[in-house]
């Protein structure tokens, strides 16, 4: 910058290098001086995040750099010219939730630096933690009452927000828990209508799983969880009195039982032969088996509850049966291919076929034992009904098969490996001598599972203006199957998927490169995305898109509106269309941006009607305004869109001025409009020719339809030949004095009309005929037929006709003209004598 000094006669020029400066263009923002940053913490390592930006006034080179505190890790990596800012460390929101660093500017002479913040955002990365000092086990009474706390369960997430969060469940190896978890609180219960009996059981074990809300880590939704396994010991209470389990008791004495004299005798039913151990219970014999009397001993037991003062309490008494025997001394055993074996492995698909009994085991189970104690039951103990075993009823040895029974059960998904318990437990012996083998079956996948999208439609906005290459939505399906039977791929198809293609692998959805969008072409694009695994199992999901209207077109005047007539007292109307698609960017307002003399029109905004100021109201006062004296203004109007940026078009509009005419009404208000808008008076014209047509055609009809029902002919009749008789002359001046036709027609039966025709019967044209001449003498021969006369004619047919006969004599009407009604008549009556003469003769 140069600042001009003024001493007398001389100037000085003083240069003056101001400092560069960054851009703040906020934290929103990917360029400008990095202040207020959010970054994730699971930023990959060598991340381009930022680009420092800032200028020099005088439009110097500028150099960028950045350090940190002393003594404090170095997390980026700044470009010196570029200004790109490039994450060279892993970032822990955890360890460190804000960064703070130096950024520089410099011009090579001045030098501005400033200190500023990037935050840390938090990523889902940490699972929810238990305690180290939770107890593992718990003591509860078994008093407790129902829905009572018995414990507080607590996991801590480092995570913020929902992935912070910890829900409780509660996972338990038991068929029914007697327990419940609060979710929120992590307060354990026993569940309402539960007790605890330390009677029936006096151990629970449960495994508390605490999981987290979920969030995005690397891109993806990820929930995570942790568990701890508490056990429960039930405290027991005195509330009940001692109970013998698994009555009734039998006992057994074989030939080489051994005595016992170390324990207490048994008074009631043991002949001092039995003794029992007054803590264990154990019965012992007390001489040798051959000195027993008796095959059957029936021996009472007492079991007294005792204080720990060491008074007795509340007491049981049962009876104990001791049979004299041979030895059972064998239990079942299984067996695999080398021998004993308790343990069995097997390695299989997922959902094998209902009824296929599992080949890779080879169990046999058998009882050394004789009859009855070799005859056992076979029962598979294990998750749900997925196996059954066969036989169930062994006698001394049998080859083991399990069957499939629930094939869908037998889930990858759901469990990777599954165990069951194989157990022989003989039927018909005192010991119930028994044997367990554990059958542990890893299962693995198979492509049992198609992808599955997030949601069954997916709807996506794109302004019209965006570049071929565009991002418009993604989506997301996913697949439970393990390897490359889980891996998606994407494709598209559909009319509306021309302008899109999808990336295979992500799914994100681009427009094409040489795509052009355009909402006033088309706004609307539907098609289908398709997920497929890798043997062609696939789902679909229907995409919408819009196209979001853009202003970028302008409003165009229609030419045909551009020279006007205006009739003072009558607007004129401009025109100008909008080929935008959407409002705003359509909707326009209309303005006389200049006329000479300013000050004589107004023009509606919103219609384009433009009109005189109200204080013209005759060619007067416009001539004296105007120097013109042809009273035609040049107008300039502008049209102009409200959209954002707007866009406006302005022309030239010809106006004429002219007086009305002295016409009113109605009919001259809608000729005036009509000036403006010559198609409506076409069609008005056109309506009123087509209702004239409509009306003429059917009055036509009607008069149609009446003349052919009063011109019916009747049915010709039958022409008898008579005896012809001497003819004389005929008197034509009287001509209807013979009988005609049966007497149809006498002379005094004839009347003159004076109205008119009944029947509306015009067809027949009125004019006279010459009276016919006399007839000659009968010839030897009929005469030939009239020319007119064709083979298969009717003979002769008489029209009936409804109104009276008319004399020969002519009137005329008041007028000096004959009635044509009566001409028509008479016409008719003569041509009918002429017939029915002629008819007569022959």
């Amino acid at each position: 910058m140069k600042s001009v000094i003024h001493f007398h006669s001389f100037e000085r020029y003083i240069y003056t290098d101001y400092a560069p400066y960054f851009y703040d263009n906020g934290p929103n923002s990917n360029n400008g001086n990095m202040a207020l940053l959010n970054l994730s913490e699971d930023t990959p390592k060598g991340t381009q995040i930022y680009v420092l930006n800032g200028t020099d006034p005088e439009g110097q080179p500028v150099k960028y750099g950045m350090t940190s505190e002393p003594g404090s890790k170095e997390y980026f990596r700044v470009h010196p010219k570029s200004g790109t800012v490039t994450l060279i460390e892993e970032l822990d929101r955890e360890a460190q939730d804000e960064i703070e660093v130096f950024v520089s500017i410099s011009d090579g002479l001045n030098k501005v630096t400033e200190k500023v913040s990037v935050f840390v955002m938090d990523a889902n990365d940490e699972r929810p933690q238990f305690p180290q000092n939770m107890p593992s086990i718990v003591d509860v009474p078994e008093n407790t009452t129902s829905g009572s706390s018995i414990y507080k369960v607590q996991a801590v997430d480092r995570d913020a927000g929902s992935g912070g969060s910890v829900t409780y469940f509660l996972q338990s190896s038991e068929p029914s828990t007697k327990f419940a978890i609060d979710h929120h609180s992590g307060v354990l219960r026993i569940k309402p209508g539960e007790t605890l009996d330390y009677e029936k059981s006096r151990t629970h074990f449960i495994t508390v799983v605490a999981k987290d809300g979920g969030g995005i880590y690397k891109g993806k939704q990820q929930v995570m969880s942790s568990s701890a396994t508490l056990t429960i010991n039930v405290i027991d209470a005195q509330d009940t009195p001692p109970v013998f389990v698994g009555t009734p008791y039998f006992g057994y004495v074989y030939e080489v039982s051994s005595p016992v004299t170390n324990s207490q005798p048994i008074d009631s039913g043991a002949d001092g032969v039995f003794a029992i151990n007054k803590t264990s219970g154990c019965i012992t014999l007390k001489v040798y088996p051959a000195e027993l009397k008796r095959e059957i001993f029936n021996i009472k037991v007492k079991a007294s509850e005792v204080s720990p003062e060491g008074k007795r309490l509340d007491f049981a008494v049962t009876t104990v049966t001791i049979r004299v025997v041979d030895l059972n001394n064998h239990p079942p055993t299984f067996f695999g291919e080398n021998g004993p074996q308790n343990v069995f492995e097997l390695t299989m698909y997922e959902h094998p076929p209902e009824g296929e009994f599992l080949r890779g085991l080879k169990i046999t189970v058998n009882d050394s034992d004789q009859g009855s104690n070799a005859k056992f039951h076979l029962r598979l103990v294990g998750p749900g009904r997925m196996l059954r075993v066969v036989p169930q009823t062994v006698l001394n040895e049998a080859q083991v098969t399990v069957l499939v029974e629930d094939s869908a059960a037998m889930d990858f998904e759901k469990s990777q490996f599954l165990t069951f318990k194989l157990l022989a437990i003989e039927i018909d012996t005192p010991e119930r001598f028994s044997a367990t083998a554990d059958i542990i079956i890893h299962l693995l996948d198979t492509n049992d599972n198609a992808p599955k999208f997030s949601s069954d439609f997916y709807i996506a906005r794109i302004p019209e203006n965006s570049p071929g290459g565009s991002s418009v939505v993604s989506v997301t399906a996913t697949d439970p199957d393990s390897g490359l039977w889980g891996v998606v791929k994407y494709s598209i198809y559909g009319s509306g998927a021309d302008l899109f293609l999808i990336q295979p692998d992500s799914g994100i959805i681009y427009t094409q490169p040489w795509a052009s969008l355009d909402a006033e072409v088309k706004s609307k694009y539907n098609f289908y995305v398709k997920a497929e695994d890798s043997d062609g199992k696939y789902s679909l999901a229907e995409v919408f898109v819009t196209i979001m209207d853009l202003n970028d077109h302008s409003p165009a005047f229609n030419e045909n509106s551009l020279e006007k007539t205006m009739v003072i007292g009558a607007p004129v109307k401009i025109e100008a269309v909008d080929e935008d698609a959407e409002e705003p960017n359509n909707v326009i307002e209309y303005s006389i941006m200049k006329s000479d003399p300013d000050d004589i029109f107004d023009m509606d905004a919103d219609t384009g009607e433009i009109k005189l100021k109200p204080y013209i109201k005759s060619m007067d006062i416009v001539q004296n305004i105007s120097n013109h004296k042809d009273c035609t203004w040049s107008v300039v109007v502008q049209a102009k869109d409200r959209g954002s940026p707007s866009f406006s078009t302005t022309t030239v509009v010809k106006i004429d001025i002219t007086e009305a005419t002295q016409l009113k009404g109605p009919l001259t208000s809608f000729l005036l409009k009509c000036r403006e808008n010559p198609m409506q008076f076409l069609g008005l014209v056109s309506g009123v020719i087509i209702i004239m047509l409509f009306v003429t055609v059917f009055i036509s009809t009607v008069i149609y339809v009446r003349n052919v029902k009063s011109n019916k002919i009747l049915p010709s009749r039958r022409i008898i030949r008579r005896k012809r008789k001497p003819r004389r002359q005929d008197d034509f001046q009287q001509p209807f004095r013979e009988e005609c036709c049966g007497g149809k027609f006498r002379n005094e039966d004839l009347e003159i009309p004076t109205a008119d025709n009944i029947n509306r019967n015009n067809n027949v044209k009125g004019c006279s005929h010459r009276a016919p001449p006399s007839p000659p003498n009968a010839p030897d021969m009929p005469p030939p037929l009239p020319s007119h006369y064709r083979h298969g004619d009717r003979e002769w047919t008489v029209p009936t006709v409804s109104a009276s006969v008319a004399s020969k004599t002519k009137k005329r009407s008041h007028r000096g003209k004959d009635n044509p009604v009566n001409t028509a008549l008479v016409s008719e009556l003569k041509l009918r004598l002429e017939q029915k003469n002629m008819a007569n003769r022959y």
